[in-house]
């Protein structure tokens, strides 16, 4: 008898653990080569697991909502029906209902099967295979996500949830998302209700919701929070989990900051007549940190165990705040060498992905340098945490109106804004920064034009 386990597949180099989203299969039925058996939620996105194998799903020891560590059986696969009956006979029973949303998921620990196969993430970068025994034959592998090509329906985790709290039916309705994915506000607008999308992207402008007729709207959480009624206490999801860890891992850094005070007179105007064309101040700014960091290669490098490793590209990763708590850094790959309007179409795209979780590994984790821009929210200043494998990150506060006294003495009225670049002391230094720093802010002020060349 041939048995074949199915592990939580390891999505990306950072991923410890994933949660099932959904069983696309159910015990008994028949699993074609390549086809889609359940989709996982990693720490960034959701990607289907498909099969190497043709044959039999036989048991699920994970249901969905569950939580596994990378290398956990999760399912068993067979090669023929009558083998079924047997396999399950001999197979742990699955974890009971999965637990509400303010519990702690329980994960599992299935007793392991006769043969073991290891899992591999198909678009993700290479990772350390998952500390389980392998076998010849690989059972599943990670694919990108994808539409509705193969009649299941493609809704986010959200959208799912609240379509069973509102009691409608997903097949039912048309999604707004990324390839036809159902969105939670495409169940809002199911129902009737008033649809307020959330600030997604730092950079996007705030959410209007529809009149109600003189009554005041409903109060929105602010994007990047996942609030619980007073008393309640909320789980982390796997996001957030997974930003936690990254940010207790920056405290073993040496980090410093070095703040800078730009004037944005001229950049504004510039933005005004691009704005038109699809250019986002993200993306202009993410332009002038790039090129300035061509002149910089050393504020782009970064600390590893074989000493300062310079990057052959300069990839932006611009911090994005999701609709369902925590962060997620897209990346404009080679963003020196890519035009701005090109650039501004790709971030158009990553952030409308980035909100369907349907990114690849490669387009969230391969960030050479870090930009994040909170000054669409008025803040005057702040410094920005250290991401764990780079070596520096760059607070944008608000452009504001300020009162300037010039070299002569003169007093004038200027729009400034105060930037904050916190570095990695093992491989940047302070005149590095400061280098890198005033280089930057003399494209800004003088010829921001050229970034449009």
């Amino acid at each position: 008898m041939a048995t074949h386990e199915i592990f939580m597949p390891a999505l990306s180099s950072t991923m410890t653990e994933g949660k099932i989203v959904e069983w696309l299969k159910k015990p008994g039925d028949k699993v074609e080569r390549g086809e889609s058996v359940l989709v996982v939620e990693s720490d960034k996105a959701d990607m289907d697991v498909e099969s190497f194998n043709e044959g039999f799903l036989a048991a699920v020891l994970m249901p969905a909502g569950g939580t596994a560590p990378v290398g956990e059986t999760i399912g068993l696969i067979v090669e023929s029906q009558a083998e079924i009956a047997e396999v399950q006979a001999k197979a742990p029973a699955a974890p009971a209902a999965v637990p509400a949303p303010a519990a702690t998921p329980d994960p599992a620990a299935p007793a392991p099967a006769p043969a073991q196969v290891a899992v591999a993430p198909a678009q993700a970068p290479a990772a350390p295979a998952p500390a389980a025994p392998v076998a010849q034959v690989p059972v599943v592998a990670v694919a990108a996500p994808s539409g509705n090509g193969n009649g299941r329906v493609v809704a986010s985790p959200r959208a799912r949830k609240l379509a069973l709290q509102l009691g409608v039916a997903l097949e039912a309705l048309r999604g707004s998302g990324p390839h036809g994915r159902i969105q939670a506000e495409d169940v809002l607008a199911a129902t009737g209700q008033p649809v307020s999308l959330p600030r997604v992207a730092e950079g996007s402008a705030p959410a209007v919701a529809p009149s109600t007729g003189g009554a005041a709207p409903a109060p929105v959480a602010p994007a990047g929070q996942a609030f619980g009624r007073p008393g309640d206490t909320v789980a982390f999801n796997t996001l957030q989990q997974a930003v936690n860890r990254n940010m207790v891992a920056s405290l073993q850094v040496p980090a410093f900051r070095v703040g800078y005070t730009i004037t944005t007179d001229k950049l504004d105007v510039f933005y005004k007549q691009v704005k038109a064309k699809g250019v986002t101040m993200t993306a202009l700014l993410a332009k002038a940190a790039a090129v300035t960091l061509a002149r910089h290669p050393q504020v782009n490098a970064a600390t590893t165990e074989a000493g300062m490793a310079y990057p052959a590209a300069i990839n932006v990763a611009i911090a994005v705040a999701m609709e369902d708590g925590g962060l997620i850094t897209p990346v404009l790959a080679a963003a020196d060498r890519t035009d701005l309007y090109s650039l501004s179409r790709s971030w158009a795209d990553l952030v409308e992905r980035a909100r369907a979780k349907q990114l690849k590994p490669d387009e969230y984790s391969t960030g050479t340098f870090t930009l994040s821009n909170l000054g669409m929210f008025g803040v005057d200043r702040f410094d920005a945490i250290l991401p764990p494998g780079t070596g520096a990150i760059l607070a944008v506060a608000a452009s504001r109106p300020t009162v300037v006294a010039g070299k002569d003495g003169s007093i004038s009225v200027k729009r400034q804004m105060q930037v904050n670049l916190t570095c990695d002391h093992r491989t940047i230094y302070g005149a590095d920064a400061a280098a890198f720093l005033k280089d930057l802010a003399q494209l800004i002020e003088t010829n921001p034009e050229s970034l449009a060349l």
